[in-house]
């Protein structure tokens, strides 16, 4: 008994370290939130390549090219994106011509030399030969290609002494002269290193970024699945030595968005330039030539506003249109979006975003902020132990002892899965608490004498009552349902909300903002709470006498319905969508996009749908029910979709955290007033079932 009355006054010890643990998080927000305002200014950048491959397919390459960099600087686009070169590429460009042994043979009027497949390599001039001469000996020679001089009717070559198919897959230095075509246009240059130049070459690399310095670069983007020195990371700290060089030339890094998984070595680049980092979105190719500008701008917009995006990345591409007998590309249809007064442009620009050169989002480190989060921490140990002994009051006081134990010794393991767990363990346990405490205060008012539908009255307990289902609870005044129901969803979302700065407090670490660390366990977080409440209404209801296992056992032995596998498989369905739908990757109806379209133009913050549409109006119906109905209980397990979706908003850390609380408020006003409609449909409902239906009913039995 002693050591039960301790467990319970530990409870009230536990809320009040987690309120001081929710007062601790919030000037990290307000950190957060100074952060997030640091940096506006958005760039729009083109692939370079692009344009080279479809100037390829025209009539004029060079004036094509020409002609479409101009275009697209007085449509505003402000950067070339500008990759590392080949000679595909520099074929592409004009800049040369090669050839196998076959056909160098044929040009020369001579039989090959089937010993020597051989590449034979032909300079469009004397300034390509020049220039690009040097950059192809010293790339194949540091590969071990024999490398000699080469000349036909005057013009200067080079003989690769490798197969033209295995010539074509070396990676080239930057092509000079795209350099200088681009920079000459007015363009700011992104370049793009590949890390299939190895061994990583530290002298090398610095001469190439001393080079692009002189254009102007501010920072540098990867091509493929690896940073610049991911492979040599191992063998010779190649990944430092890169980090190093970017530092000394006063280079950040650009991270793509919306990869499976980070480019390998990205973590450790932008942890070396101090997070000199900007996020860029990628419009594909083929949404270039299907998408319309009003989609383009939405999109753009969304993720500038929401995702604090702050690089756009325009690609092209040809398609053949057989009815018209031409070849489609979109940069003049993209010039065309994004300039022009009513342009994709000139529309972030009203709404706070202008154009220029994009800037790393500023995150001072503050000295008091790390023992901030140490009281955070602690405030989120103490919340999930109080969920914990909900379910086991028994255990409370060891499992907050356990807890702290635990997380020190993760803390000196690795800090930022601590981080993680505990932030997951937060987003669980507050709606879960929440609504726990819901069904606690209706199983104190309906507890007790209960009537069944048809008027005989049964007491809680008794044999009758186990075989009985479809019983009520006596009747209350719709007024004082709806007061209730009013009262106990407030308290409900304020309990909700005590999770939210636990969250935010966890996760305030810059890596977040810039997704190279991310929340983990979407899933559960958005599955834990509806079974751990639907555990909560079914085995905890308590005056039965039963107990937690005796009305466990009881459910086991009751015999398997058809009636219930139908519900399973429907439940099974319904969940399946759900979690299809979680995440950055959920696919959602064409209605939700319309409706979802209109909420963005109406309050320029889109509510999410499952909270105002799916979660809250159920919970207000059935707080609204349960006070009468038992079986309206299984509408507050739904209901709990709006509470965990309100701190699921809190754990995009991308996302602007303004936002995020406009976005809760909007779904929490837009669920209640649903809630409401709703609850008085019912009410309309149940007037019309007692004045009409229910003589009926009685009249036809009679």
């Amino acid at each position: 008994m002693r050591w039960q009355r301790w467990n319970r006054r530990a409870k009230l010890w536990l809320w009040a370290i987690t309120l001081i643990g929710v007062v601790a998080a919030l000037p990290l927000g307000a950190s957060r939130m100074a952060m997030e305002q640091s940096s506006d200014r958005v760039e729009y950048v083109f692939d370079y390549r692009d344009i080279v491959e479809v100037a390829e397919l025209q009539p004029k390459p060079r004036e094509f090219v020409e002609d479409k960099l101009e275009g697209l600087k007085s449509a505003g686009i402000t950067t070339m994106a500008v990759y590392e070169s080949s000679l595909k590429e520099l074929k592409q460009a004009g800049r040369l011509v090669y050839y196998n042994k076959d056909e160098a043979a044929l040009l020369q009027g001579i039989l090959p030399d089937r010993n020597a497949n051989y590449t034979y390599v032909l300079f469009s001039g004397p300034e390509e030969e020049e220039q690009l001469a040097p950059i192809l000996r010293e790339a194949y020679e540091r590969m071990g290609v024999g490398i000699r001089s080469w000349s036909y009717e005057g013009r200067g070559g080079l003989v690769l002494e490798e197969s033209t198919t295995a010539a074509a897959l070396k990676t080239l230095d930057f092509d000079p002269m795209a350099l200088q075509a681009v920079s000459e246009a007015g363009f700011h240059i992104l370049p793009r290193f590949s890390d299939r130049v190895v061994p990583y070459d530290s002298v090398r690399t610095a001469a190439q970024l001393e080079r692009l310095k002189a254009y102007g670069i501010t920072r540098v983007l990867f091509d493929g699945e690896k940073a610049k020195g991911a492979s040599d990371q191992g063998e010779s700290g190649s990944l430092d030595s890169f980090g190093q060089l970017l530092e000394q030339y006063e280079l950040g890094l650009t991270a793509i968005e919306n990869l499976k998984k980070p480019q390998q070595g990205i973590h450790k680049l932008a942890y070396i330039t101090d997070y000199n980092v900007v996020r860029v979105y990628s419009l594909s190719p083929e949404d270039s030539l299907a998408m319309t500008g009003a989609g383009i701008e939405d999109r753009f917009l969304l993720a500038a506003k929401d995702r604090n995006i702050r690089m756009f990345f325009l690609n092209t591409t040809t398609k053949g249109n057989q009815d018209l007998g031409l070849l489609e590309h979109s940069i003049d249809k993209l010039a065309t979006i994004m300039g022009g007064e009513a342009g994709v442009i000139a529309s972030l620009e009203k709404e706070g975003f202008p154009a220029g050169i994009a800037e790393p989002f500023q995150a001072e480190k503050h000295a008091w902020e790390k023992p901030l989060r140490g009281i955070v921490a602690l405030g989120a140990i103490a919340m999930i132990t109080l969920l914990i002994g909900a379910f086991v009051p028994a255990v409370t006081i060891p499992v907050f002892l356990l807890g702290l134990a635990g997380s020190a010794g993760l803390y000196v393991l690795n800090s930022s899965m601590l981080e993680q767990g505990l932030a997951l363990g937060v987003a669980v346990s507050g709606p879960t608490l929440a609504l726990i405490w819901v069904m606690n205060r209706i199983y104190s008012r309906t507890l007790g004498e209960r009537r069944m539908v048809g008027g005989e009255e049964w007491s809680v307990g008794s044999a009758e009552v186990d075989k009985r289902k479809a019983w009520v609870f006596p009747q209350v005044s719709a007024g004082r349902r709806l007061g209730t129901a009013v009262a106990w969803f407030i308290v409900a979302t304020l309990m909700t909300w005590t999770a939210i700065p636990l969250v935010f407090g966890l996760l305030n670490n810059i890596t977040y903002s810039l997704v190279l660390e991310q929340f983990r366990g979407v899933s559960v977080l958005h599955l834990a709470p509806l079974f751990l409440v639907a555990v909560y209404v079914v085995l905890y209801e308590g005056g039965d006498g039963r107990g937690v296992m005796g009305r466990a056992l009881k459910l086991l032995r009751e015999p398997v319905r058809v009636a219930w596998l139908v519900i399973a498989l429907a439940v099974g369905a319904v969940g399946f969508y759900y979690l299809s739908r979680t995440g950055n990757a959920g696919e959602v109806s064409s209605i939700e996009l319309l409706i979802r379209g209109w909420l963005e133009s109406t309050f320029g913050v889109r509510p999410r749908f499952k909270e105002f549409m799916l979660g809250h109006p159920p919970l207000l119906l059935g707080l609204f029910l349960a006070i009468r109905y038992r079986a309206a209980w299984v509408l507050i397990i739904v209901g709990a979709l709006g509470q965990l979706t309100m701190v699921s908003t809190f754990t995009h850390i991308h996302t602007p955290l303004y936002i995020s609380i406009v976005r809760t408020l909007l779904g929490l006003g837009a669920g209640l007033i649903i809630g409401l409609i709703l609850i008085g449909g019912w009410l309309v409902l149940e007037g019309v079932y007692r004045k009409w239906l229910a003589p009926a009913i009685r009249k036809y039995s009679a």
